[in-house]
């Protein structure tokens, strides 16, 4: 399927510095690429088309798996994993959760007509390595091993030996067993790099770490962030030509706080650095930077500034490659869930279903939940920037007393509207939590089983902020509630999601069914 793949991106072939004629007054693509929560990028090309893959920490499934024609326009489609593992933390039991863990950032590999996506979790103490003939359907087949290698680049060198290079500041190279199955035995890991921070000055906050290593016309080259105290995020890349070093390094790109990711090249020849931006309530959002090459140095960014506009064909927005409107309605043989969607923590898969109630999504509690943030089965999707609304229908009428079911903003610092079900009646009721504390801001009686709840998030130039609304018959909207003052806070690790949610405070078994999940970007 991808025989005429040109690269695994770990090997590069063609000359660098080839220039593609761009068509006058053609749109032309904007930075950033993904105004998202998609960090920790990692991307390859097969053939004609670049696959990227991603963090998402505690949600489930995991490893998202994102593809592009031409790296601008970018659609899920699939997940290297269902399940990272079954254990408290990520099931939210017994009081435990993986916020802000799970499995951090991912490398992707395309070797020998197979890819390959490696990640680490600090949750379970494993290394993970999954790898498919099919990126796009599966199945995937993976290796486990401890120790957790933070960080790590996963490569396939030109002799068909396996690395990883992996840590913080000081860098440590691996090789592994030809199968990836772990360590290979008799071998011992070595530091290549002491201090692969020092490009980038002395007073560093953050050490390099997030290393994705590249092999371009025969040398080695190696990318990583650092963070320098009073400073901004910095790319730092350097090169040798073995593998085991000696590395010689030199600051790369120190603008907007735009680091973190790697090199790809386009069929024509042209290069280009993927890079993250922290961008406040939203997340961690992904930049393209034009790459020339100067005396074998990979050089970022137009005038070592980062670009608004790039030569590459304009975006079409994030619906619904990335995120999307769903009716809940489902034919035979369609997923049960589109790839948009994604659980925070494990679900109890036997507590919902989208067949149970035809064109609606059905949660039912199955315990009861001190808070929304240990609550199981609260279903997500990324907000996105500049400007964007999230809006449901929700029939309450088989909820039970103790029972608090709506629409959330989901991060440590929530906000939520939703319907309460305390002594046989029914409230609407917005909670603030953008101070760290849940506060009821208002409650309007419910006197009806259907409501619409509505949230509108405001991201431009950080302002971060959110409104929430109701509804009783979809087209009159009445505010609620206080704004929401969100907060990218690094206990969750992750830009602010919307979340459909029902969960029990008294007694288990009642449902909510939602009717529709509305996303527009206005």
């Amino acid at each position: 399927m991808f025989a005429s793949a040109v690269n695994s991106q770990t090997r590069f072939k063609q000359a660098p510095g080839k220039v593609q004629a761009v068509v006058p007054d053609a749109p032309k693509a904007h930075n950033p690429v993904i105004f998202a929560d998609v960090p920790d990028m990692s991307i390859v090309r097969a053939g004609n088309m670049y696959y990227m893959s991603s963090t998402t920490m505690h949600m489930s499934p995991g490893v998202p798996i994102m593809k592009s024609p031409d790296l601008i326009n970018w659609k899920l489609v699939n997940y290297a994993y269902d399940t990272l593992a079954s254990v408290d933390e990520l099931n939210l039991q017994n009081g435990k959760s993986a916020y802000g863990r799970g499995s951090w950032a991912s490398c992707i590999r395309y070797h020998n007509g197979l890819f390959y996506v490696s990640t680490f979790a600090q949750t379970t103490g494993k290394t993970y390595i999954y790898s498919t003939k099919d990126i796009e359907k599966g199945p995937w087949k993976v290796s486990s091993f401890r120790p957790s290698y933070h960080d790590h680049t996963l490569f396939f060198d030109d002799d068909g030996r396996v690395y990883m290079i992996y840590g913080g500041g000081k860098l440590r190279l691996i090789e592994l067993n030809s199968d990836l199955s772990g360590v290979k035995p008799g071998t011992t890991e070595q530091v290549v790099i002491e201090n692969a921070s020092a490009p980038s000055g002395d007073n560093i906050g953050l050490p390099a770490e997030g290393s994705q290593l590249f092999k371009i016309n025969g040398k080695y080259y190696l990318f990583n962030i650092t963070w320098p105290k009073g400073g901004m995020r910095t790319v730092v890349i350097h090169r040798a030509d073995k593998i085991t070093g000696p590395y010689e390094g030199r600051l790369a790109l120190q603008d907007l706080g735009v680091a973190q990711g790697g090199l790809i090249d386009t069929p024509e020849g042209n290069w280009y650095a993927y890079l993250f931006r922290d961008y406040g309530a939203v997340g961690r959002i992904p930049y393209l930077v034009p790459v020339k090459w100067e005396d074998g140095w990979p050089v970022l960014g137009v005038a070592g500034k980062v670009p608004e506009t790039l030569d590459l064909p304009a975006g079409k927005g994030l619906i619904p490659g990335i995120v999307a409107s769903d009716e809940f309605t489902r034919k035979t043989g369609e997923p049960a869930l589109p790839l948009v969607w994604q659980w925070n923590h494990n679900p109890d898969n036997k507590l919902w279903s989208v067949t149970k109630r035809k064109g609606y999504l059905r949660l039912t509690t199955g315990r009861t939940d001190t808070g929304f943030l240990m609550a199981r089965n609260t279903l997500t999707q990324r907000t996105i920037g500049p400007v964007c609304t999230g809006s449901i229908a929700l029939d309450v009428s088989h909820m039970k007393e103790g029972d608090f079911a709506g629409l959330s903003l989901l991060q440590k610092n929530y906000g939520m509207v939703g319907v309460k079900i305390n002594n046989g009646s029914k409230t609407i009721v917005m909670i603030d939590a953008g101070s760290g504390t849940a506060i009821e801001a208002q409650a309007v009686p419910l006197n009806q089983n259907v409501v619409h709840l509505k949230a509108s998030c405001d991201f431009t130039n950080r302002k971060d902020t959110a409104e929430f609304f109701y509804s009783l018959d979809g087209k009159t909207w009445n505010h609620i509630g206080s704004p929401l003052k969100m907060t990218y806070t690094l206990p969750h690790f992750m830009g602010y999601r919307f979340g459909l949610f029902n969960y029990a405070t008294k007694n288990a078994g009642g449902y909510a069914d939602f009717d529709y999940f509305h996303i527009e970007d206005k």
